[in-house]
């Protein structure tokens, strides 16, 4: 049975357009929004803790660092604190950042799953997935300003060809994938790049095993073997 959930890459869709909404509403003098920009920096924390949700609490010092920053802005913002009284607070970086190698210390190992949907969401951190079994159909990688990798060489989709579909800013993606899949690249890089990278070998076979589809700009996408 197919899953079915709100994706990484929907959910910021969402937020761009809605944000996009806003602003059109304010240069077209329909409405000022500038009282609700006021609130902007507590979208970001909310980002922050969706990131380390959805990474299973293994991607932890990016999140936190954005969610403290943004935390700040927003209580200067609404002039609760000043400035002054916030950056005695610093050393709270030094602690999520120790914080986040601990974490890395204890869980070593690249999460492994027989999902047939994987949904990842990576931001000013690294994400990795490895994919087992023949359940595997399809996968949304999103990343901004982190990096993802997605391994599928213990795949075995039984309904090709499986999709993976990207959207990248300011980032990278290493996909994973057996010398002698057939794989179509159809991601389009603005400002970036899109490029597979496995050593050449004679196709055995015309059916296409995975299509990548996506957009990427500020960053890669890279295919491996």
């Amino acid at each position: 049975m197919t899953e079915r959930k709100l994706s990484s890459q929907l959910l910021v869709g969402v937020v761009i357009v809605l944000v996009g909404v806003l602003l059109l509403l304010d240069t077209t003098g329909v409405y000022d929004t500038g009282s609700l920009f006021r609130y902007t920096p507590t979208l970001f924390v909310l980002v922050g803790v969706y990131a380390i949700v959805v990474s299973g609490f293994r991607n932890l010092f990016g999140p936190l660092t954005l969610m403290l920053v943004a935390g700040a802005i927003q209580l200067v913002t609404l002039d609760i604190f000043e400035w002054s009284q916030l950056s005695s607070l610093w050393p709270l970086v030094v602690i999520i950042f120790g914080l986040s190698l601990l974490a890395g210390r204890f869980d070593r190992a690249t999460p492994a799953t027989d999902r047939s949907v994987i949904d990842t969401f990576s931001l000013f951190g690294d994400t990795e997935r490895r994919v087992v079994g023949d359940a595997f159909e399809r996968a949304t990688l999103t990343v901004l300003f982190g990096g993802t990798t997605l391994d599928l060489r213990d795949a075995d989709p039984e309904d090709l060809p499986a999709r993976v579909n990207l959207t990248v800013l300011f980032g990278g993606v290493d996909i994973v994938v057996p010398r002698d899949w057939n794989v179509e690249l159809e991601v389009l890089p603005v400002f970036g790049a899109s490029e597979d990278s496995r050593l050449r070998v004679d196709a055995e076979h015309e059916t296409v095993d995975l299509v990548i589809s996506g957009f990427v700009a500020f960053g890669g996408v890279e295919l491996k073997d």
